[in-house]
């Protein structure tokens, strides 16, 4: 009896490590939904005259239901595409102001296409994979606060406003996905994106700061 329970756990194995491939086999669409958390890594250039010295500012984390569409080319390469309906990052105050908490807000949508290569056979249940591609970051609807009008010269009837340049940037990406049955499968990953852009006020003022965000999605796919 013993031996016949081994060979069914066995035989139950085998069929599930068989179906779960069917899910990263060449051709396969699979959709993704699940959640992002953007984390910006910023290092702040100062603000330009006027303005006091060392005035920085930095950007915080946001996190969004997010999605995507990865096509299997082969059985070890497939092509990635994130999906979102866009960030919104605080950005405060930092080095010489660094007290004044918030002082504006800008709306971020990174578009990425991703070229993916997934480690393993087609029909591991665990398949871990690496990325790489480029991404456009796309910055809209920037807001001031009245704190930023007021460090800026700016007054209610005449605040100060801001643009943020939206950018071109290379992203890499290391995953894994796990493979629950035929269809399903938990995804996991962490993208790195090497970004610096320029912010400038009405008065003239630029800003210059490497953002370098640090994407982690995790999610679940169904494959098609």
């Amino acid at each position: 009896m013993g031996t016949r329970l081994k060979l069914s756990v066995l035989a139950a194995a085998a069929l599930l490590s068989a179906t779960a491939a069917q899910a990263q086999s060449a051709g396969t669409l699979l959709a993704r939904i699940g959640a992002t958390q953007i984390a910006p890594d910023v290092t702040s250039g100062d603000l330009s005259a006027p303005a006091f010295a060392g005035t920085k500012a930095d950007i915080k984390s946001d996190t969004q239901l997010t999605g995507g569409a990865t096509w299997m080319w082969s059985d070890e390469i497939s092509i990635d595409v994130p999906l979102a309906l866009g960030f919104t990052h605080d950005i405060v105050g930092a080095g010489a102001i660094a007290g004044v908490g918030k002082i504006g807000e800008v709306k971020a949508l990174p578009v990425t296409l991703l070229m993916q290569y997934r480690f393993g056979d087609a029909r591991s249940m665990i398949r871990p994979y690496v990325g790489i591609g480029p991404t456009y970051a796309k910055f809209y609807k920037a807001r001031t606060t009245a704190a930023l009008t007021a460090l800026t010269g700016g007054s209610p009837s005449n605040p100060t406003t801001m643009s943020v340049e939206s950018k071109w940037a290379a992203t890499v990406q290391l995953g894994v996905s796990v493979a629950v049955n035929s269809k399903w499968a938990i995804d996991a990953s962490v993208l790195k994106t090497k970004l610096s852009t320029r912010t400038t006020l009405s008065t003239g003022q630029t800003l210059d700061a490497k953002l370098d965000p640090l994407s982690i999605s995790v999610g679940v796919s169904y494959a098609y």
